[in-house]
């Protein structure tokens, strides 16, 4: 019994050693080892071997490129406005000996450092200049980061500014600042936009106007045009089948009525050319004596209750003139 003891303790023993003999490291990690008290060397990812109870080896450190969010913290502008800005690190351990022996904890020496960084870029910068100036305030939060913790072990890639918070009564400005600037905007677009559909409108109607006069010249001289030809038509006609004055004193009494329907139209002139048609149209209808001699003219018969054409008041006819005269209802002419 006492053997199986013996040797139940012996197994433990070896079991125990080989533990603390033989290392594990995972890929992208590293390991410090310390020898009676003293840095010794790193492990690398893999198998590795130590000496039990005289080697200790130190908990793993990430080397992989790590993302640390700092809570807002509040900075001091240059115009005296309190503004929070959130920051975002990326940083990767370089070093594993320094970063374990340089520094109790790189990570809340980087938030610190940042911290006090960040009010010294901030304080000369006005909150305007603030707001759109974070690609230039995550360099230089780099640039020093960076130089402080290369004794670290650690290199800090970026920088970036997640969030500036002013205070609220900036932001209500702001706010009605935008939308004034908006409403300005939209304004001048409206303008413009009527501006131009005015303009546009008036060139149409410019346009519009032009075509409509050019429509009617080219109307007018085309019914001109139409008139023209259908006088000369009719004074081609009537000197090629050479119309005898008998018609045309006709014609012209057909005339007269049309003459004498204005109100005002109480005394018309005929011209004397026309009183020879009319003496050849009495001709016509009183036909001519055995001794040549021609009958009165219509013109100037007073017929009373016969059948004709109603008499006409013909006074004395000068030669080559014309004669005036007046329906036989009138009482005195008017001359016009």
């Amino acid at each position: 019994m006492a053997g199986l003891t013996i040797g139940i303790i012996i197994a433990l023993v070896v079991i125990l050693v080989m533990v603390r003999t033989v290392r594990i490291v995972p890929q992208a990690h590293a390991a410090n080892v310390e020898r009676l008290g003293r840095y010794l060397r790193t492990l690398d990812a893999g198998l590795n071997f130590v000496i039990p109870f005289i080697d200790r080896v130190r908990p793993l450190i990430d080397l992989r490129e790590q993302v640390v969010s700092f809570p807002p913290q509040p900075v001091i502008t240059e115009d005296n406005l309190v503004v929070h800005i959130d920051t975002v690190q990326y940083f990767q351990v370089t070093d594993p000996r320094a970063a374990q022996y340089e520094i109790a904890d790189y990570i809340k020496a980087i938030e610190q450092l940042t911290i006090t960084t960040l009010r010294n870029v901030i304080g000369s910068l006005d909150l305007e200049a603030t707001l759109v100036s974070r690609e230039q305030i995550s360099t230089q939060l780099r640039a020093v980061l960076d130089d402080a913790s290369t004794k670290w072990g650690v290199r800090v890639n970026r920088v970036e500014i997640k969030a500036i918070d002013p205070p609220p009564t900036i932001q209500e400005a702001m706010e009605k600042q935008m939308r004034a600037e908006r409403d300005k905007r939209a304004a001048i677009l409206t303008a413009e936009g009527a501006r131009q559909s005015a303009i546009l409108t008036a060139e149409g109607e410019k346009q519009s106007a032009i075509l409509r006069a050019e429509g009617a010249k080219a109307a007018a001289i085309l019914e001109a045009e139409g008139q023209a030809e259908a006088i000369g038509r009719v004074f081609d006609a009537v000197h090629r089948h050479n119309a005898d004055p008998k018609l045309l004193a006709y014609q012209y009494l057909q005339m007269l009525p049309e003459l004498a329907k204005g109100q005002g139209n109480t005394f018309f002139v005929i011209p004397s050319e026309v009183t020879g048609a009319l003496q050849a149209v009495s001709k016509a209808f009183g036909g001519q004596g055995d001794d040549g001699e021609s009958a009165k003219p219509a013109a100037e018969e007073k017929t009373s209750g016969q059948d004709g054409p109603p008499a006409l008041n013909a006074p004395a006819q000068p030669s080559g003139g014309a004669t005036a005269y007046q329906p036989a209802s009138q009482e005195a002419p008017v001359q016009q």
